[in-house]
């Protein structure tokens, strides 16, 4: 913050210039950023300032051209993907500690929420023995994890992996479902992305348990050393949640790392209606859950959760440094007197980022706005979305439901005799549906048929959303024919 600004309270005006701006973007009444391109790029297309033109012609930009032509994801329409807009509980947060704490470390009452809000969020998840670890999103979550689990498989023999490497073929055991992220954590951890072995699963996007037994016998067969097992808990695709004890059970019976992606999916455990489809998650050594996606943070923010946090510190410490080492208080606690004197929580230690923002902030600012039973019911009316959207699929004469939800993911299609390629006839449909921006799902295929798949994660999306994407499916095909 500049030195000007902090005397004469500039901050506070414009931070209030751009919150307006930002309420008008949050009333949705704009065309798609793409209609107006030619205009905001060019306004945006300049040479390198030589000198600058101060924050109030930065604000002006932000407002009139950023702002003003940014990202359909927030909107109540949109339910592609897996992602959202964060709330404002997030991005208060975010803006107060990328304000007054830049880095999560040091004795400082932002380091504190960081560890309080990862016991929170265990606690509310169903995991409340498990230590934790933020980071980035998924990709990084699992990579931790799954870093954990190399650690633990190589000093059973011996072998400190973090140090000296691995010397040997290794398998993971993952679902033909699981996010992709799982081979990009292998890639990245030296154990090679065919390591993973693809497990198939059954018509409801399960992992077949059978076919996980036979794979781990064949591979102990070759002398493959297993890393982990991983389990779904609310598949990309469909939602759907692997029988978590069964694999738990195996994994124990095998000494092998039993981890859970919970990305999306785990915060279902809160209704309780879907609570024993997650019988077992207590037997796993690692969860990840982000955030970011149907917690309403804003992205950037997923946390690892590990049985044994030690494991973390032993597969991801950095080797000493002079200027952080030597830089902090060494005797004991009790003569600390400057929030400088420590580092807090080596967060550093347990995974792979040193810098890095104060994550705990946002999530502890969205549990104590609604708490534990606020987002209960948030969940609960997403799944209730994705089952009445079925109901009707499964109902009207021009839709075919295709699979039931789990979660709150619906896959369904446009149906009529007078379509030879329906899988090509609701990707044009789709395609129509997203640009006319008022309802925005994306697509998936189940088996060999292309579906339409609205996932309901945001806080904003709202029970009346389900008729009008419906309608609008019916109106655009019958319009298409």
């Amino acid at each position: 913050m500049s030195k000007d600004l902090a005397e004469t309270g500039r901050l506070q005006v414009l931070l209030s210039q751009l919150g307006g701006a930002l309420d008008g973007y949050l009333d949705f009444a704009h065309p798609d950023a793409f209609q107006s391109r030619d205009d905001w790029q060019a306004a945006l297309n300049r040479p390198l300032p030589e000198k600058g033109e101060g924050i109030d012609s930065v604000v002006k930009e932000l407002i009139d051209t950023l702002v003003a032509n940014a990202s359909a994801v927030p909107n109540p329409g949109f339910s592609g993907y897996i992602t959202t807009g964060g709330v404002t509980a997030s991005a208060l947060a975010t803006t107060a500690a990328s304000i007054s704490s830049p880095q999560r470390y040091m004795l400082t009452a932002f380091n504190y929420v960081e560890e309080l809000s990862l016991l929170w969020l265990a606690q509310m998840l169903g995991i409340p023995t498990l230590k934790g670890v933020y980071s980035s999103g998924g990709s990084v979550a699992n990579l931790v994890a799954l870093g954990g689990a190399r650690q633990q498989a190589f000093e059973a023999i011996g072998i400190d992996p973090a140090s000296e490497g691995i010397d040997r073929p290794v398998r993971i055991y993952a679902s033909d479902q699981c996010h992709h992220t799982i081979q990009r954590s292998a890639g990245v951890l030296g154990l090679g992305r065919r390591s993973v072995r693809a497990i198939p699963s059954d018509a409801n996007g399960c992992i077949r348990v059978d076919a996980l037994e036979q794979a781990i016998e064949e591979d102990r067969a070759q002398n493959l050393l297993p890393i982990a097992i991983v389990a779904n808990a609310g598949t990309t695709n469909t939602g759907a949640i692997d029988p978590l004890r069964a694999l738990g059970t195996i994994a124990q019976k095998n000494g092998i790392w039993f981890h859970i992606d919970g990305a999306y999916g785990l915060p279902g455990i809160l209704d309780p209606r879907k609570a024993p489809l997650y019988d077992g998650l207590e037997l796993a050594d690692s969860v990840i859950v982000d955030p970011h996606k149907w917690l309403g943070a804003s992205v950037g923010v997923a946390a690892t959760f590990v049985k044994d946090r030690d494991i973390l510190l032993r597969a991801f410490t950095q080797e000493p440094a002079d200027y952080l080492e030597g830089s902090v208080e060494t005797d004991e606690s009790e003569t600390y007197q400057h929030s400088l004197d420590d580092f807090g929580i080596p967060y550093y230690d347990y995974g792979v980022e040193l810098s890095a923002p104060c994550r705990g902030v946002v999530v502890w600012s969205m549990i104590k706005e609604i708490g534990e039973e606020g987002f209960r019911q948030r969940i609960m009316r997403h799944n209730d979305m994705a089952s009445s959207l079925a109901r009707i699929a499964q109902q009207h004469p021009q839709l075919e439901l295709l699979l039931e939800p789990t979660l709150s993911i619906c896959c369904f299609r446009f149906v009529d005799d007078r379509v030879d390629d329906l899988n090509a006839f609701n990707q044009k449909l789709l395609r129509h549906l997203v640009r006319e921006n008022n309802y925005m799902p994306t697509s998936t295929r189940i088996g060999d048929k292309l579906a339409i798949r609205p996932c309901y994660i945001g806080a904003r999306h709202e029970p009346e959303q389900v008729q009008g994407l419906i309608d609008e499916v019916i109106r655009i095909g019958n319009r298409l024919l």
